[in-house]
């Protein structure tokens, strides 16, 4: 069956780094656009980076640009989110999420990793 699971969450101090990983399973992985999305305590979802197909092109919420970097290696199936310069406010569960190329609904979701930035 369809799966995505996140892996690489953890509690990390503010200025400290994580890597978010997401391997996918059971669908064609390089024919789907790729993201990251996350849901802080109390809050609703939040879209925080997206990569094409490809892997050729990103795009970054304003809150994270410049701190986290999206990739994704289509041969291991596998999304990463490379998480630098954390904030507090980054506090939240990430979840990964696909979507057929030129679709506006997402497809499938993970069940998401806990990253918590506190000292």
């Amino acid at each position: 069956e369809v799966q995505l699971v996140e892996s690489g969450g953890g509690l990390v101090q503010p200025g400290g780094s994580l890597r978010l990983s997401c391997a996918a399973s059971g669908f064609t992985f390089s024919s789907y656009v790729m993201s990251w999305v996350r849901q802080a305590p109390g809050k609703g979802l939040e879209w925080v980076s997206g990569i094409d197909s490809g892997g050729g092109s990103t795009t970054y919420a304003d809150s994270v640009k410049g701190r986290f970097t999206i990739s994704r290696d289509n041969a291991k199936g596998t999304l990463y989110l490379q998480m630098n310069s954390l904030k507090p406010e980054d506090t939240a569960v990430y979840f990964c999420a696909a979507r057929r190329v030129g679709q506006g609904r997402y497809d499938f979701w993970g069940q998401g990793t806990q990253v918590t930035v506190s000292s």
